[in-house]
């Protein structure tokens, strides 16, 4: 059966996911297993977090062969790639920016179908695209993006909140609003690393 644009979108999301946690093992010189378990935490923690808060259970990954294959395959690909180590960032950087925007939208999408208000849903989106890097970055010791002032849950917050309003306003097909709306997240998240935007600090 061929896949929907949803699902694409989705294994998609889960392969850049899975690069962006592989890679980082291998910045961190985990063994085999390190790298694969990263791997598979990256992808699959906001998605997991998100089917709980909405009760859809079991999880998605549990019953879904194509999306674990996906996660093997990226780790494989980044693990036969570890020479190029000095541009490691530079790539962990893209696919975590095209993994954020990949799922805020699966994630918004699972929140419409299950019934959920609209901010409920953007919430969802922006829980499914960045909680997958907050556990990478804490199990690798690193400050998690997410609490930092880096441009990272605010591009998903942005492009969310574009794709749920131009599905309300606009006469736009389905498909495209969310190629904008994944377009604008990984837009702003590289952008804001290209010229180093942040978020304004809190004083007190």
């Amino acid at each position: 059966m061929p896949l929907t644009y949803i699902q694409g979108l989705e294994l998609s999301g889960t392969f850049a996911f899975a690069v962006s946690g592989a890679t980082a093992a291998i910045n961190k010189s985990y063994d085999v297993i390190g790298l694969l378990a990263l791997a598979f935490i990256t992808a699959i923690g906001g998605g997991t977090i998100r089917d709980l808060l909405i009760g859809a259970t079991p999880v998605a990954w549990m019953t879904d062969e194509l999306s674990n294959t996906a996660i093997i395959l990226a780790a494989v690909i980044a693990a036969l790639f570890f020479s190029y180590v000095k541009i490691l960032q530079r790539w962990l950087n893209i696919f975590d920016a095209i993994g954020l925007g990949m799922f805020t939208i699966t994630g918004i999408n699972k929140g419409i179908a299950a019934g959920l208000p609209i901010p409920v849903c953007v919430a969802l989106g922006v829980i499914t695209g960045a909680f997958g890097g907050l556990l990478r970055d804490v199990i690798t010791g690193e400050q998690p993006i997410l609490f930092t002032r880096e441009i990272y849950a605010v591009a998903s917050l942005a492009g969310g909140s574009l794709f749920v309003l131009a599905g309300i306003f606009t006469p736009l097909p389905g498909g495209v609003i969310q190629s904008i709306s994944v377009t604008v997240i990984v837009g702003i998240r590289l952008l804001s690393l290209r010229y180093n935007w942040q978020l304004p600090r809190i004083r007190q």
